[in-house]
């Protein structure tokens, strides 16, 4: 029987966590799993040690700002290290944290498991070799990452995107209509400021205003807004009071909410990865502090920021970067998704060549083999 043990801190990586550890445990039931994770991972089975609610941030200037709670939170999980031992450490993205934790684990003699390993291949290569040295297991969810660890000597396997195990619809079109009270005859807009609260702090603002723009100048456009889990409502209905613009929120089924809208206005992130595979375009908001965004000019060379862009090699997707974040820009950009325009309908015919670059389903189950295998390669060695 083995003890593993996971360390995720954000939402996506909850919900990868949360499939890893049925993955993990309906190939061995009998496997312990604990570590520093969110409610869909504690749900799906996992001990959790520390809610990531707690701890999510990203940037930066923003680790700077809470680096002693997050040297805390370090030094607490390397004591359950400690105490529980555990035969595997699994990694789920959050490479700033992360890979902190990796080298507290490496000499405790703790084998280590990267799943979706830091962006080396946009910026940081140098890092590659450093994560090569310290994983002894990497699997990635993008087929453009493998080569820079591949020439760094890592044991690195692409086994596909596990959004394509996720994302889909749970109803018909028309039976989401009715659950959201959508009318197919109205431009109905997603508004995904993300998971995170500073990035709702940072990107609700614009959205909201290039919102009322919209709202001017269409006057059947209707709003909706999911509310990520651990995410205060309330904050949100207080900032969509203060625009004065109409919302609707909406708590579950995403994906359905994603079939029947037209477009999106979305932070950058996974979810516009989420929204290409739904055929749902979007206008793709990226914005940091000052700080983050000067260090990031110095080492980042891409030429698209948003995943569906940069899968596709192209601009599909519009994407507003830092002081272009504004409800002018959005809702200029917004006018070339509205569901009677031969680009939206381009848009649309573009995105559905995204999916077959990620791969076949079951990636869950295949992860998990692997992880299962690191554990039985290192448990006998120990």
């Amino acid at each position: 029987m083995y003890k593993i043990m996971f360390s995720a801190g954000e939402t996506s990586g909850d919900m990868h966590g949360a499939n890893l550890a049925r993955a993990v445990k309906k190939l061995a039931p009998d496997t312990q799993l604990f570590g520093f994770g969110g409610p869909q991972m504690e749900k799906a089975g996992v001990v959790l040690c520390k809610n990531m609610l707690d701890y999510s941030v990203m940037g930066f200037w923003e680790v700077l700002v809470n680096l002693r709670k997050m040297f805390k939170l370090r030094d607490f999980l390397v004591e359950e290290m400690k105490r529980q031992k555990p035969d595997l450490l699994v990694l789920i993205d959050y490479p700033d944290f992360n890979w902190r934790l990796a080298g507290e684990a490496k000499k405790l003699g703790i084998p280590v498991f990267s799943y979706i390993p830091p962006s080396a291949w946009a910026w940081r290569k140098g890092r590659a070799k450093k994560v090569a040295q310290m994983a002894d297991k990497i699997v990635a969810i993008f087929p453009f990452e493998t080569k820079v660890y591949e020439e760094a000597g890592a044991d690195i396997s692409f086994v596909g995107n596990p959004l394509l195990d996720n994302v889909k619809p749970s109803m018909t079109k028309e039976q989401a209509y009715a659950f959201f009270g959508v009318n197919p005859g109205d431009d109905n807009i997603l508004l995904l400021p993300g998971s995170r609260k500073q990035e709702i702090a940072k990107m609700l603002e614009p959205m909201l205003s290039a919102g009322k723009i919209i709202k001017r100048q269409r006057q059947r456009a209707k709003f909706f807004l999911p509310v990520a889990p651990g995410i205060d409502a309330g904050q949100i209905e207080q900032k969509i009071k203060e625009a004065g613009l109409d919302v609707q929120l909406c708590r579950e089924k995403t994906y359905d909410l994603m079939n029947c809208c037209d477009f999106a206005i979305a932070t950058s992130g996974t979810v516009t990865l989420e929204a290409a595979l739904m055929g749902l375009p979007s206008v793709v908001l990226y914005k940091m502090s000052s700080f983050t965004y000067r260090i990031a000019k110095l080492f980042v060379k891409v030429k698209f920021f948003s995943l569906p862009n940069i899968l596709a090699d192209e601009k599909i997707l519009p994407e507003l970067l830092q002081d272009e974040v504004n409800g002018e820009k959005i809702a200029a950009e917004a006018t070339r998704l509205l569901k009677d325009t031969d680009s939206a309908k381009e848009v649309k015919r573009k995105l559905a060549g995204i999916k077959p670059k990620l791969g076949l389903p079951g990636v869950a189950e295949r992860t998990a083999e692997l992880i299962l295998q690191t554990a039985e390669k290192f448990y006998h060695k120990n």
